[in-house]
């Protein structure tokens, strides 16, 4: 086992960090920590390696996925020349304003430059280049098909001290009880993998640093209790959302003036939506999302009348156009979750939360992998100036967290603002304000193309909400108010 350090001289790398999860959040905190611990354990309960991109317990990951502006700089960083990778892989790098056919619930956005600019890729190829980059990293060591089991204190007000265990393939992969495309294994092999699940002994090691990154399916709470201390409070919004995707395979020579076409859902009157993402190796991801009971099928026909049903007819013509790969998949996202530890006046020393473990958004807003990103950025600063100062680790929790808070803050602001707004019940005055100020917003927009860069901007966490708070817009929007109600 590692030594705990109390302390550390100016420079030092501490000893042993320990990742539980190793999907996209666990990848950039890893890459992150392996710049100051001279070991980082990557437990990750799928028989994962670094030829993997999405596996079984992503469920989300075979959908659509947005890196905002600000996120994609932020992985740039971690990553030097990821950017251009995945460029060689055929995912576009484009100005937000030209090659988006965006349809807001007031029309279609102006076609204009605005000066953000943004990468579209699959989440399965983002996770494998990660993943390829982080294990690849001397410190970095992976434990596959490895599930933890519990943490534990090694001494008092800390939990640092984690119990894990190697399973069997199918043990690790069908836990969450979400379907897979692995191939079938005869019931012999099933009987041998269960029996090498219950030989396996749990084995146990001290960190200097212990760091959630296992989704919301985190067994937090537990490990809480267990140490008699309390569990962190919950904001939690319900906002149903299904999500049914599929990749398509573009015709040969095919050139369109967009490289992503989208529909945004608007409460109350437009609870279906989707976007088509042009992606490496010349192929479509398309996902179609619905509201509550507007469920996308997973059937060919049915999938595709779903998509004639929306106002924007570029993401039916595509799939018409495309040819499938692949199975369509479907994942229903039961709303927002944020695990206050920030405001938990006896959280332990030495563990820290990322990514979904830490707050789950709504994905329709694409802000997930952005947030994270920032997550590791900030723990990356925290960690340079302790060992600059030789401060040592402790009271880091405690101030990563209130960071964190203040990187999810805006965001989660933004998107709960439109989540309560299906709801019939318990809208918030500011949610009222918030739905009411960006529909103003979304008429000015289509016709300003300023508004609708300022728009952008805030969209992709590059600039403040106050943007869209600045005299010139706000004036048009109380003027346009005004002149709507007088109208009536």
């Amino acid at each position: 086992m590692a030594k705990i350090q109390h302390s550390s001289s100016p420079g030092t790398r501490w000893g042993r960090a320990v990742v539980i999860g190793g999907g996209y959040a666990g990848l950039v905190t890893a890459r992150v920590l392996a710049d100051h611990f001279t070991e980082v354990l990557l437990l990750e309960r799928d028989p994962v390696d670094s030829g993997t991109g999405v596996h079984p317990h992503v469920p989300q990951g075979y959908h659509a996925h947005a890196l905002l502006a600000r996120g994609g700089d932020a992985l740039e960083g971690l990553f030097p020349g990821l950017r251009a990778e995945l460029a060689e892989l055929g995912a576009p790098v484009f100005d937000y304003g030209e090659r988006i056919n965006f349809l807001l619930p007031t029309g279609y956005a102006p076609s204009a430059t605005v000066g953000v600019s943004v990468q579209t890729f699959t989440r399965d190829e983002l996770e494998r280049r990660l993943r390829q980059r982080v294990l690849a990293l001397p410190s970095v060591r992976l434990l596959a098909a490895t599930r933890c089991e519990t943490v534990t204190s090694s001494a008092p007000g800390r939990l640092d001290r984690v119990r894990y265990r190697t399973v069997g393939a199918d043990e690790g992969a069908t836990e969450s009880g979400e379907t897979t495309e692995a191939t079938e294994v005869t019931q012999a092999t099933e009987a041998t993998q269960a029996a090498d699940a219950t030989a396996a002994e749990a084995t146990e090691v001290t960190a200097d640093l212990v760091v959630d990154a296992s989704g919301r399916a985190t067994k937090v709470d537990g490990w809480l209790r267990d140490a008699r201390l309390p569990v962190s409070a919950k904001s939690l919004i319900k906002a149903k959302i299904t999500y049914t995707s599929a990749c398509y395979e573009r015709p040969p020579g095919d050139r369109q003036d967009f490289d992503v076409a989208y529909q945004m859902a608007f409460a109350p009157g437009v609870p279906r939506g989707g976007v088509i993402l042009a992606v490496e190796r010349h192929r479509w991801m398309c996902s179609l999302f619905g509201v509550d009971a507007h469920v996308p099928p997973t059937d060919d026909d049915g999938y595709l009348d779903f998509a004639q049903s929306l106002g924007n007819p570029r993401l039916a013509e595509q799939i018409k156009r495309g040819t499938r790969q692949g199975e369509i998949h479907r994942y229903t996202n039961p709303g927002d979750e944020w695990r206050l530890h920030h405001k938990n006046t006896r959280w332990p020393e030495r563990l820290i939360a990322v990514g979904d473990a830490l707050c789950v958004f709504n994905p329709v807003y694409g802000q997930g992998l952005t947030v994270a990103a920032l997550e590791a950025q900030l723990l990356d600063g925290l960690l340079r100036r302790r060992r600059a100062d030789g401060s040592g680790l402790d009271g880091l929790s405690r101030t990563y967290l209130r960071g964190a808070a203040q990187v999810i803050q805006v965001p989660w602001t933004m998107a709960t603002s439109s989540d309560l707004m299906w709801s019939p019940e318990g809208q918030p005055l500011s949610a009222r304000f918030a739905h009411w100020y960006n529909r103003h917003v979304f008429a000015l927009a289509v016709h300003d193309t300023d508004v609708w860069a300022r728009f952008v901007r805030v969209l992709n966490m590059t600039a403040p909400p106050t943007l869209l708070f600045r005299p010139r817009v706000l004036a048009r929007v109380l003027g346009r108010a005004l002149s709507s109600k007088s109208s009536k």
